[in-house]
């Protein structure tokens, strides 16, 4: 056992105060809206925070410490090419802000408003169960983390009946996220994600401190500079044989970043819980900060890893790591399990259980945003457009408790029988194009473009997942039974062909080649079919449609450069300052990216001048991540209080529960 009693306490305070705050919401989720939408009350800091930490998770962190892992800091480099993707979204408050105005509770709602409700079931299965698939891992890789960190035995007993510790353990973590779900719907998930964001925040930069000050960088840049040099952790440009993490790993990242924007609907319920479609808009610029500037960790602490496992220095803590590593007999397993294994080894009591509560709260939060999700769904888009009788809101709420039951059954069964055999990266980027492959083009036409149809709503969707599933499928089996299937006549040509894309191309590439097809799917039908103009204004509720206290500008098309660059009427002078701050940052590293990069490509870099650029780089960024934190949560306090004042104020609508009347 690594936990001291202190460390234990620490962990022990954090829920008690999450159980308090989460019985605090029971009283304002009796409807159906404030049970999915939270009454859509929510303002900029409290949803940027929450989402933030509901997209962030045991396993996110368990992706990124593999990846960071392999690559050191050149993970920092390529990722600047999002900065122009990131302004140009930001301004234009790209998908969120339309989405926003269509009032739609859950975006297979949005497909049967745009479309049509046999799409809005058909999206709405597909989205449900790829996001079943993808997060079927998630409860394992969260129990094996917690027991490397901890130090759990495998087997405890409990009055003489021995238990297996994985097992239990995913039962007891689902079970404290679907609490949380249970008692106040979205509104419990979002308060409680942002109380969890704020801690784990705070706790991040302190565990970053004690990090850098622990590792001299004389022995952290010994241990970066033993990797070989084409598969460098310093200087970006030397990543030749890096064959997962390369330049098109993050090339493609970007591509996903934009196409993809709000298609992933494992935190759905965020996207409508906004008060008003610019307080989305602005919660969606804040949001670019937690990957930033607050996730810093996940770049000091595996770096620090390899520091433990590759200087002589850390001998004894090498030799403890590496033993329990060599216990565990897949490769995949070992990556997962590296770093809260030196984790234990590296922090003493109390900061312990800092980092644990921490994981803690960052499972709490996305087992219980996806959750939430994933079964609201299945009742909003896939059994509700079938229901001729409206539900009573009573039978609504059960019903939705139900099908989130379900969901945590199915991925305690999934954690337990699925075998991981590639990074938590691939797996996850491979799973989400099954339903964001093909949902991408359908949500961008849908809100952009007036000519596209329902017919090529579903090219798109068919064919971007067709290919993801075979890639997912592929993946999946055993590259000795295809060898053995390569000289049988029948099976030859398919065996060969699917070994080939198994070696040849990682889960992030068969996603790129998902989106090309699919975007050509649905460009080609709805120009090749009959030529339809759909009521944009209707769908947005602007013009003779809009609805009063939604928006100041309504009707009005932009009529100065500003606001066709996306600074409209909505925008008070405070809003334009922290725009400008939030928008700025990306415009400043890519002027940095570019110049660094051209001189790169004229001069080759010494790896020790790289160095010295990550060390400032990083003192820089822990700086900054102290005072975003620092306005992050008094801005998203500022926005509970007034949350809980909305609530108190707002009265039940039982028709506002995400059914479509009638066609647009």
């Amino acid at each position: 056992m690594n936990m001291h009693p202190l460390d234990w306490a620490i962990v022990a305070g954090l829920l008690t105060v999450l159980v308090w705050a989460g019985l605090g919401t029971r009283r304002y989720s009796r409807s159906v809206a404030a049970f999915l939408a939270a009454e859509r009350c929510g303002g900029r800091y409290l949803i940027s925070v929450a989402t933030g930490m509901a997209q962030l998770g045991v396993i996110t962190l368990v992706w990124y410490f593999e990846q960071n892992y392999e690559v050191g800091y050149t993970s920092i480099w390529w990722p600047l090419l999002e900065g122009p993707a990131w302004i140009i979204m930001g301004l234009s408050g790209w998908v969120f802000y339309r989405y926003r105005q269509t009032r739609a509770m859950t975006l297979a709602q949005f497909f049967e408003m745009r479309y049509s409700r046999n799409f809005r079931v058909f999206a709405g299965l597909v989205a449900y169960l790829s996001g079943l698939i993808n997060f079927g891992i998630f409860p394992s890789v969260s129990a094996r983390f917690f027991i490397a960190l901890c130090g759990l035995p495998e087997r405890f007993h409990v009055g003489g009946l021995p238990l297996a510790t994985f097992p239990v353990l995913m039962i007891l973590l689902i079970g404290v996220s679907l609490f949380f779900t249970f008692i106040g719907g979205q509104i419990a998930v979002m308060v409680t994600d942002f109380l969890q964001g704020a801690f784990v925040n705070i706790t991040f930069i302190v565990l970053i401190l004690f990090l850098l000050m622990t590792f001299k960088w004389e022995q952290v840049s010994t241990a970066l500079l033993a990797a070989p040099r084409q598969e460098s952790l310093v200087n970006p440009f030397h990543l030749g044989q890096e064959s997962n993490f390369n330049v098109w790993y993050y090339m493609i990242g970007v591509v996903i970043m934009f196409y993809g924007a709000m298609a992933w609907q494992g935190t759905q319920g965020y996207n409508c819980a906004a008060r008003n479609a610019h307080e989305a808009k602005m919660a969606g610029i804040l949001g670019g900060w937690r990957f930033r500037v607050l996730m810093l960790i996940v770049v000091v602490l595996p770096v620090c890893v390899r520091t433990v496992l590759y200087h002589p220095d850390f001998a004894a803590q090498a030799a403890s790591v590496n033993g329990r590593l060599a216990a565990i007999p897949s490769e995949s397993l070992q990556n997962q399990m590296r770093t809260p294994l030196a984790m234990a080894a590296i922090f003493p009591a109390g900061l312990l259980g800092l980092a644990c509560a921490a994981a803690l709260a960052a499972n709490i939060g996305t087992h219980g945003a996806y959750l939430h999700s994933w079964g609201a769904i299945l009742v909003q888009d896939v059994i509700l457009p079938f229901r001729r009788k409206p539900f009573t809101p009573e039978q609504h709420l059960r019903l939705l408790k139900l099908s989130i039951s379900a969901v945590a059954v199915f991925i305690l069964l999934f954690s337990i029988l699925f075998r991981h055999t590639q990074y938590i990266a691939m797996f996850c980027a491979l799973t989400a194009s099954v339903f964001v492959g093909g949902a991408g083009s359908v949500i961008i036409g849908g809100l952009y473009w007036k000519r596209g149809t329902t017919a090529g709503a579903w090219a798109a969707m068919l064919t971007g997942t067709g290919l993801s599933l075979a890639g997912m499928v592929i993946k999946q089996i055993n590259p000795a039974f295809l060898r053995s299937l390569q000289p049988h006549p029948a099976w030859g040509g398919i065996a060969s062909l699917s070994l080939y894309l198994q070696t040849s191309f990682t889960g992030q590439e068969m996603t790129f080649w998902a989106i090309v097809l699919a975007v050509a799917a649905y460009v080609g039908v709805s120009l090749l079919g009959p030529r339809t103009l759909f009521n944009m204004d209707r769908l947005l509720h602007r013009g003779p449609y809009a609805i009063p206290g939604e928006t100041v500008d309504a009707g009005d098309a932009p009529k100065r450069w500003w606001e066709r660059l996306g600074f409209t009427r909505e925008f008070t002078g405070t809003d334009r300052i922290v725009t400008y701050v939030t928008l700025g940052w990306p415009l400043v590293w890519t002027v940095i990216f570019v110049v660094g990069t051209v001189y790169n490509l004229l001069a080759d870099v010494p790896d020790q001048s790289w160095l010295k650029y990550w060390y400032g780089w990083t003192w820089f960024i822990l700086a900054c991540a102290v005072l975003v934190t620092i306005w992050f949560t008094i801005g998203g306090f500022r926005d509970l209080r007034d949350l809980y004042r909305s609530l108190r104020l707002r009265r039940d609508n039982p028709t506002d529960d995400g059914r479509v009347e009638s066609p647009l």
